[in-house]
């Protein structure tokens, strides 16, 4: 079966994205927007950077999509962040407040601070008041503050006054760093953030990744030389896990895809490599990651030798893998790619959606039943909902301006 062709199917992802949308309304919280547990009730403690601009974002989707009532989600999240978040006294923004707007962790770091550019700049498109002079305000910290041009990478973090950089550098940053970039370029038509989203992406996938069979090292010091045994003590970090992480590699394929898109639609000449890299890069996922411990399911981590490390399945995981098949298909037509599309959804239905608690299972054992390991509760939508918007837009623009331009099937 062809399902990434079938209007059948792409009437069942609109009622997932539907779905998805509906249970994440409940987490708008005095600042920002909070974890939600199990059952979608919010859960006690600091507003997050990160989650605000996801759910931002997301909510910004659907109020591109026509869903009523989300507009008022989006104008929450622009407020959020452009207020109580926003360092009035040094710039950038706060990565944790307290429920009074009290700044409980004041490090500047990239992973947050891409996010900003992205929920600014598709609150931009959808028309939101603030927005532009939020997103204009996230790129001027981008320019200031995060892009090394002689790296043609982002710096991780600094402390709150923009005075001392961590040594740290992290791909994950920079591979969402990527993703705002590619949107910023779409919505300001300022071509230097495609530019600087293709170095990213060369030097991580064409360079770190390639040189490493594929298993993209994601922690580095400050000259940018890989620490390949950083956090071997915690390997199961949410956000800075020991060796290499399967989703990653299919997160990093379709960006890949999706900065070729853009630029040939600007009139270049796209290198070879960006296609032939993406697959790759989910040819080594599928192999050292789904169904690779006797159960189905993709593991989190594997060693530099290709063996799983932590073999929890964590829904971001698939999210991102159907995501990158999907656009892999775009990309070649190839029907292997369907064919991998059409089974990890069946994956999906079968064990991460939560038909009774609503959303997904953010993280499931290697039996497939839920645990708690690395994540409780579930925490925001993006990568769910991304996966059910991706396969019905085309790779260029991003998703914020595909949807405004009518673009999804």
């Amino acid at each position: 079966m062809a399902w990434l062709s079938t209007p059948a199917h792409a009437r069942w992802l609109e009622g997932e994205t539907d779905r998805l949308w509906d249970f994440g309304r409940a987490a708008r919280a005095r600042t920002g927007f909070a974890r939600l547990d199990d059952v979608g009730r919010p859960l006690p403690g600091p507003a997050e950077l990160w989650i605000a601009c996801r759910m931002t974002h997301v909510y910004a989707l659907a109020h591109l999509a026509g869903r009523p009532g989300s507009a008022a989600l989006v104008d929450h999240g622009v407020a959020a962040i452009s207020g109580p978040f926003h360092d009035d006294a040094h710039g950038g923004w706060f990565a944790e407040v307290d429920a009074d707007g009290t700044p409980r962790d004041t490090t500047k770091a990239a992973y947050p601070h891409a996010f900003v550019v992205l929920a600014a700049a598709s609150a931009t498109v959808a028309g939101r008041p603030g927005a532009r002079d939020l997103l204009d305000a996230a790129l001027a910290v981008q320019e200031q503050r995060f892009w090394d041009d002689a790296a043609g990478m982002v710096v991780e973090e600094w402390d709150r006054t923009f005075t001392e950089l961590d040594p740290y550098r992290g791909v994950n940053a920079n591979m969402h760093t990527v993703e705002a970039y590619l949107a910023a370029a779409d919505v300001t038509g300022d071509r230097v953030w495609l530019d600087r989203a293709a170095r990213i992406v060369e030097r991580v996938v064409h360079g770190f990744a390639r040189a490493n069979s594929w298993r993209i090292p994601e922690h580095f010091d400050a000259t940018w030389a890989p620490d390949l045994e950083y956090n071997a003590d915690t390997p199961a970090h949410p956000f800075r896990p020991y060796g290499a992480t399967i989703g990653h590699w299919f997160e990093w394929a379709r960006l890949a895809l999706h900065t070729r898109a853009a630029l040939t639609a600007r009139g270049d000449v796209a290198p070879a490599w960006m296609l032939d890299d993406a697959v790759a890069l989910a040819d080594a996922g599928v192999r050292e990651g789904w169904h690779v411990d006797g159960a189905p399911g993709f593991v989190y981590t594997v060693d530099w030798q290709g063996r799983p490390v932590v073999r929890e399945r964590m829904h971001w995981v698939v999210a991102e893998a159907v995501a990158a098949v999907a656009a892999l298909h775009a990309a070649t037509g190839d029907p292997r790619w369907d064919d991998l599309y059409t089974q990890w959804w069946e994956y999906v239905g079968e064990h991460v959606i939560d038909r009774d608690g609503g959303s997904w299972w953010h993280e499931l054992g290697t039996d497939n039943r839920v645990t708690r390991t690395v994540w409780a509760g579930k925490a925001d939508l993006y990568h769910a909902v991304q996966a059910t918007l991706v396969p019905r837009l085309p790779l260029t623009p991003v998703i914020a301006p595909a949807l405004a331009a009518g673009l999804l099937d």
